[in-house]
């Protein structure tokens, strides 16, 4: 019988925009302790896991988190205590079935993430296995070389992430070409300060957002960014198309209107539908080096995303967000209605690892891109994501160029190469 969990604890903390969010402590028989933090996004989707908020006025805004870690520690705990903590499916279960209820409404996403994280953390640990490697090996992922994900780096962030700033939500620079992990980050972080002298030039103010990326005020179009960073790309003395691409978000649920079924452009002061807005897109590819498109239309546009796949799907990565949610059963609905070709994946967007484990999985086995996200508003320094990505060969991490908890996944993610001593 292997180690066992003897006690666990959640507590509240600060995550990256000063909201509050939860950390779970567990602690093995043995003596082991791991702690797990789960972030929150600003802009999320309608079918993610729920998020229990305390919904008191009188302690940050209503979004305190104290019922999340009254959850865990009245209800989650006792039912987890002596339980094996090498068991991961068995723990995720345990919850899974003690909520109930379809999308975690009941204990919270956030409460059962922090405790599921915490114990496969606990459970590396009693293995003596880096992270990665025990999710590798606890799930019998088929992989055998070590391939890491490479870095997609947003760097100017609009709708929801800043004011003033574009419609989209993000643009991001995806590198490609670089010999191995710590180039790649390097050809990124450089790029970014390119981007930085191209914006002030151009009396843009070089302000940083939630994601650690730019989030200047007065860009004309929904356009503009991307010819400024192809701009900086060659400034920087890279390639684009060859060495860094880009990639979009334009988080499109958010601008959605679903009484009139339009998408609204305040930045071009235009009303598109979904076929415009596939039209929209299908211009920017024939003149920008893009490789991937996540959220390119509203969460349930699903004749809109159909009609993208069949006319984009073989030029670029259709990336599914907010309407996949990292959940099985609607990777699976995409797979049917052949909406998609990559998959972003956010722990917290279904609850535990052994659900988001298994939505990777089913990616994969239709040779779906991988990428592993970090959150928008309320992240964390943990960098559980990172060792995630590693574990299942994920083409790439999503995560802000700067703010200490975003690059704290950059140094995780070079430290693993380090490890691995890839070159």
């Amino acid at each position: 019988m292997g180690a066992t969990i003897k006690n666990i604890l959640a507590q509240e903390i600060l995550s990256s925009d000063g909201s509050p969010t939860i950390e779970a402590t567990v602690t093995l028989d043995n003596g082991i302790t791991a702690v797990a933090s789960v972030p929150f996004g600003i802009s999320a989707g309608v079918h993610e896991a729920k998020m229990i908020l305390d919904n008191d006025p009188q302690r940050y805004n209503g979004k305190g988190m104290l019922k999340s870690c009254n959850n865990v520690n009245n209800i989650i705990a006792p039912k987890l205590k002596g339980s094996v903590v090498t068991n991961q499916k068995r723990i995720d279960k345990i919850m899974i079935d003690l909520d109930g209820t379809k999308n975690k409404s009941k204990l919270g996403g956030n409460s059962i993430l922090a405790v599921s994280l915490a114990c496969a953390r606990a459970a590396s640990l009693a293995k003596g296995l880096p992270l990665y490697k025990y999710i590798r090996q606890y799930y019998k992922i088929p992989h055998k070389k070590w391939i890491l994900p490479k870095p997609m780096m947003v760097v100017i962030e609009g709708g929801k992430h800043a004011d003033q700033s574009t419609d989209f939500q993000e643009y991001l620079m995806s590198v490609l070409g670089a010999p191995n992990i710590r180039e790649a980050v390097r050809w990124g972080e450089e790029t970014y300060q390119s981007l930085k002298i191209i914006l002030n030039a151009r009396g843009l103010n070089t302000n940083v957002g939630n994601e650690g990326a730019f989030a200047p005020g007065g860009i004309i179009s929904n356009e503009e960014p991307l010819s400024i960073i192809v701009e900086a790309i060659e400034k920087a003395g890279f390639e684009p198309g060859r060495d860094i691409a880009i990639s979009l978000d334009p988080a499109t649920s958010e601008l959605y209107d679903a009484k009139e079924g339009t998408y609204i452009l305040k930045r071009e002061s235009a009303q598109l539908s979904s076929s415009q807005m596939v039209g929209l897109f299908k211009s920017w590819l024939t003149k920008y080096p893009i490789i991937s498109i996540e959220d390119a239309l509203a969460e349930d546009d699903w004749e809109g995303w159909q009609a993208l796949y069949r006319e984009l799907g073989d030029k670029v990565r259709i990336v599914g967000d907010d309407l996949t949610v990292t959940s099985k059963e609607r990777v699976k609905k995409a797979i049917d209605r052949q909406a998609i070709n990559a998959v972003l994946i956010k722990l917290n967007q279904i609850g535990t690892l052994t659900e988001t484990v298994e939505t990777i999985a089913l990616g994969q086995e239709h040779n779906f891109w991988q990428i592993v996200s970090h959150r928008g508003g309320g992240e964390t320094n943990d960098t559980f994501l990172v060792d995630l990505a590693v574990a299942v060969n994920a083409e790439y991490i999503k995560v802000g160029p700067t703010r200490g908890e975003r690059t704290a996944k950059y140094n995780r993610l070079m430290a693993i190469e380090s490890e691995l001593k890839l070159k």
